[in-house]
């Protein structure tokens, strides 16, 4: 349940952040799904490790499988899902190695890569940046900001009839306790509330309790846990109907850990007092994408983004300088310590 890497660990490598740079011969790498951002940075720390990258907004496909030929190392972001196909055509042109720009790696069939010959490694970045973001989402939710922000934009200035919480009177669950969901506990014990943890591999100073004690007895729960076919809906029917009536839930870690219809029908029922959510199940296509003159077809997206109670941002809790120069350079290490091991 530990959001802190990957659970192949013979296949999947995870680096943390390394502030130096270090003196190699030169190498290729085939940077795939490279916003505007990310190249900027790419093309500003590549030479300092050696590495020469070639660079694509495009996400990686059968389609510019041409643009890895030369280089056993490539790099992609978390938008797109790589399909099988495209896995055995990189293997075909002499790929050996994918890095993903995320923590996550559910976007990748791993076996698959493993079964071609390509080895899959995430990276680590800063916690900082999806603590940071998790703690605002919790202090918006149990003040009402949404509500509260919708109000005075339609020049409406009273205050709300329902008073805010204030986090030193709540219990918070903490779901995953990995790198980022202990940086959130770090970051709880200053306002002074009670916290619970649930992971079954206990890393760090809280009171940890099973998932069901845990859901009973939290105000706020908040999901860090990697997504598996284990945890894909955690977070189902049953276990909202475990947890306290008028609980909030909060989930910057994967979209698909909570079932979105029966969190729907809870927040509707009233059932629950709301939800904060950077991740959606279904985001795919329509999170990083300009959506102002098109239809949208998540169907359960529109519906959460009617209701006062429920705050919806667009995957956004990791974009902050520091993770972003985190995960370029770790992408670069990744490649190069694949090659320092070949050689």
């Amino acid at each position: 349940m530990s959001s802190s890497g990957p659970t192949r660990a013979a296949t999947c490598r995870s680096r943390a952040p390394v502030a130096t740079s270090r003196t190699v011969s030169t190498t290729g790498i085939t940077v795939y799904g490279c916003d505007q951002d990310e190249a900027v940075l790419f093309r500003e720390i590549a030479p300092r490790f050696g590495v020469v990258p070639t660079i694509t907004e495009a996400a990686v496909s059968e389609a510019n499988i041409d643009l890895a030929v030369g280089n056993r190392c490539i790099s992609i972001g978390h938008k797109t899902r790589v399909t099988r196909a495209t896995l055995s055509a990189l293997s075909r042109v002499g790929v050996e190695y994918l890095s993903t720009r995320s923590v996550g790696y559910d976007h990748i069939d791993v076996s698959h890569a493993e079964s071609v010959g390509i080895s899959v490694g995430n990276v680590a970045y800063s916690p900082d940046s999806v603590a940071d973001y998790t703690l605002m989402l919790m202090l918006m939710a149990v003040r009402h900001a949404k509500e509260t922000i919708r109000r005075t934009d339609a020049h409406d200035y009273r205050l709300s009839e329902m008073r805010g919480k204030e986090l030193r009177d709540v219990t918070v669950g903490v779901v995953g306790t990995g790198r980022i969901g202990t940086a959130v506990i770090d970051r709880l014990r200053g306002f002074g509330c009670r916290v619970l943890a649930y992971d079954n591999r206990p890393s760090t100073s809280v009171d940890y309790v099973p998932l069901d004690e845990l859901l009973r007895h939290s105000d706020i729960v908040t999901l860090h846990t990697p997504l598996t076919a284990e945890t894909r809906h955690l977070i189902d029917r049953r276990r909202i109907g475990q947890m306290k009536l008028g609980a909030f839930i909060v989930n910057t870690g994967r979209g698909p850990l909570i079932d979105t219809e029966a969190l729907l029908r809870a927040l509707e029922s009233g059932r629950l007092g709301g939800a904060a959510l950077d991740v959606l199940d279904g985001e795919e296509g329509i999170f990083y994408t300009d959506c102002r003159n098109k239809p949208i077809e998540n169907r359960s997206l529109l519906r959460l983004q009617e209701l006062p109670n429920v705050l919806i941002s667009p995957h956004t809790a990791y974009y902050t300088d520091h993770a972003l120069s985190d995960t370029i350079s770790n992408s670069l290490i990744n490649c190069l310590d694949f090659e320092s091991r070949k050689a």
